[in-house]
């Protein structure tokens, strides 16, 4: 197959005449001669009707020859070859230019490049969720969460590769140090740290102190970007937000709420016995950094810390002030080693004061004693004193062993085992009832009566007991409070010659203030001992309340005993003969017991001094609240619990009966007989 020629083009020529009706005249050929001009002959339509021929037209100067037109030039395509080479050529070199390049990044200068990349690396922490508050039973906050940061570091950003400077971890430390009150040594040392990019300098800081660290470190950078260096010594400081613990009301309730520890855990207390609901759950934050700042283009990954559960207490604000205000003042006054006043509800068992003195602010934990902090109503173990009597006498008429109208005839000095016992006071021989032995609070009349428990002294031993365990003494009293003593209880047949005549009046076992509280409640509700509570519930992160569990329940007395005893402590109160009439309250019915019990000293293990107490609740005939108190080794003025607590009881009991509104009964008192002629 032979390639044909490509088309011709057709070049455009001369315009052609237009037509005349006659063909053009041809073109003459190339180089003819050229003829003389003359005469142009007579021609047209006129000459030619005359019939003869037209004169020749004029000579003229005959016009050239129109040259053939040459061949059209042939259009070829250019070729692409050249053009591919050099796109070929510009690409190998751009691929050797990188080629060189990625050889000097990893293979001559890698170390450089990876010193920093260093500097821009993903970090990760956790985050912390938000504490959950505290509030008393009306919603007011006693413990609550505000905003603060966590104040941290690089170390990678200390180094003097990092800084240009020898000492950046000593110059840091020293400029941090007296703004977050942290030891400078102790920073430096963080500072130091090797393989972490991640140190924690001083938690829960206030917003001031992370704006002056924050003012600090953009004068040192500006100063640094002056002398040419890239980052100051402080530039690795950085703050995470976090929360700080705040307790409104200072140490009101300090020893129920407890406090949290450096590490944003519970350290006492409901914050340490509710710590996982408290605390809710950390989340955690990861992102990329450069210089100690983070990038905001590099992303990040965060998943939320979710908050902790609000927890509302049985606790009245109020009374709690006036507890804590009146046991303040006493244990000052009689320059005791501490004190403490419990307010319970007689029907729920819900605390509704736990006050201890001296106390603690949980806000400057610095400058508390170590002796103050926790909750010594609760963890202090001591020996109760007459205000145990009430046991017995309620153990007494649940046997049917006696009434409150039995004669019981009390000398001056009893003999009993390997000793001789006697009353708080020399007298003469009472002869009192059993009402009256409980009015005078004879350790003597008490012993003769628990006596007739059983038919042998083991057997009376062996009763006593099982109802000391029913009022809850020498087990836990239910609050689950960290750090509660469960106080001591020897079983009967373990106790010695001196207990079997002692635990009848309040010595030779121990307990705690809520035991001695609780064992009053139970009497004033009828007999029935109900757990006491603390918390009342917990409010999630879904707004939900949710109540805490229904205390537990046991019948320890019936209700007639339990009438009985009451009708009894008011003689206590109510009767001249009686020891605490400094607890009365005009308008109202009061049942009460006073204690004076010798007080084992902790440090020797010996007796010194005395526990003074008081317990009782209101109105006698129709209780709504009971009140215990007790001051350990008064050495100033008086010391029996009457002359000491009575007046503590009467002014906590007054305000509490007001602030519930709790009205007087109107009803007369039984007005039990004390002594008996004989």
């Amino acid at each position: 197959m032979t390639d044909r020629e490509p088309p011709r083009r057709r070049v455009p020529g001369p315009a052609r005449p237009p037509r005349t009706g006659r063909p053009a005249p041809k073109p003459q050929p190339k180089g003819a001669a050229k003829r003389t001009a003359g005469p142009a002959p007579k021609s047209g339509p006129k000459a030619a009707r005359q019939g003869r021929p037209a004169p020749r037209p004029a000579a003229r100067r005959p016009r050239p020859a129109p040259s053939k037109p040459k061949a059209a030039a042939r259009l070829r395509l250019g070729s692409p070859r050249p053009r591919l080479r050099m796109v070929s050529l510009g690409l190998t070199l751009v691929l050797m230019v990188f080629v060189v390049r990625l050889f000097q990044v990893q293979g001559v200068d890698a170390s450089a490049y990876a010193a920093k990349a260093s500097l821009n690396r993903y970090v990760s922490h956790s985050i912390a969720a938000e504490r959950g508050g505290i509030t008393d039973r009306g919603g007011v906050e006693l413990a609550a969460s505000v905003d603060a940061y966590d104040i941290t570091a690089d170390p990678t950003l200390f180094t003097k590769k990092a800084t240009k400077v020898d000492d950046a971890p000593e110059q840091a430390a020293a400029l941090l140090s007296p703004i977050i009150g942290v030891d400078a040594a102790e920073l430096t040392k963080k500072l130091k740290t090797k393989k972490t990019r991640y140190v924690r300098l001083a938690p829960r800081q206030t917003p001031q102190v992370w704006k002056q660290i924050k003012d600090l470190r953009t004068t040192l950078n500006e100063k640094a970007n002056a002398a040419g260096r890239a980052a100051s010594v402080l530039s690795g400081v950085v703050a995470d937000p976090s929360s700080k613990r705040v307790y409104p009301n200072g140490d009101l309730a300090a020893g129920v709420l407890g406090w949290v520890n450096a590490d944003g855990k519970g350290g006492g207390g409901v914050e340490q016995q509710l710590d996982k609901e408290l605390a809710g759950k950390a989340g955690k934050i990861r992102y990329a950094q450069s210089g100690g700042q983070q990038v905001p283009t590099a992303g990040t990954t965060e998943q939320p810390a979710v908050p902790g559960s609000d927890v509302e207490l049985t606790i009245d604000r109020d009374i709690q002030w006036a507890a804590q205000n009146a046991i303040d003042e006493q244990v000052k006054k009689s320059q005791a080693d501490r004190g403490y006043v419990i307010v319970q509800d007689t029907k729920t068992g819900e605390v509704l004061a736990m006050a201890n003195a001296p106390g603690f602010d949980p806000n400057d934990l610095a400058d508390a004693k170590a002796s103050a902090l926790g909750n010594a109503a609760l963890q202090d173990a001591y020996e109760p004193g007459s205000t145990a009597k009430v046991m017995s006498m309620a153990a007494i008429l649940e046997e049917n062993a006696a009434t409150p109208g039995t004669h019981v005839t009390v000398p001056n000095r009893l003999h009993r085992g390997d000793r001789l016992f006697q009353d708080d006071v020399d007298h003469p021989t009472w002869h009192l009832t059993l009402n009256g032995v409980l009015a005078k609070s004879s350790n003597i009349g008490t012993i003769l009566a628990t006596g007739q428990l059983g038919k042998t002294q083991p057997a009376a031993n062996k009763t006593l007991y099982s109802y000391l365990r029913k009022f809850g003494i020498g087990r836990e009293s239910g609050l689950g409070t960290p750090g509660e003593t469960s106080g001591i209880l020897a079983p009967a047949d373990k106790w010695s010659t001196s207990q079997q005549y002692t635990i009848p009046f309040g010595q030779g076992f121990s307990i705690n203030a809520m035991q001695a509280a609780s064992v009053y409640s139970t009497i004033a509700n009828d007999g029935v001992r109900v757990q006491p509570t603390l918390v009342r519930g917990t409010k999630g992160p879904d707004g939900r309340f949710r109540p805490a569990p229904k205390p537990k329940e046991n019948r320890v007395v019936s209700k007639k005993t339990a009438k009985t005893v009451a009708q009894m402590l008011e003689s206590v109160v109510d009767d001249e003969e009686g020891t605490g009439a400094k607890a009365r309250i005009p308008g109202y019915r009061v049942a009460g017991k006073t204690g004076t019990a010798n007080r084992v000293d902790p440090a020797t293990g010996r007796y010194k001094g005395y526990t003074s107490s008081f317990a009782g609740f209101a109105p006698a005939d129709k209780p709504r609240v009971t009140v215990y108190c007790a001051i350990q080794n008064a050495t100033k003025g008086g010391y029996f619990g009457g002359q000491i607590c009575g007046p503590i009881y009467k002014k906590v009991m007054e305000f509490a009966l007001k602030t519930l509104q709790a009205p007087p009964t109107g009803h007369k008192p039984a007005r039990l007989p004390v002594t008996f002629e004989p």
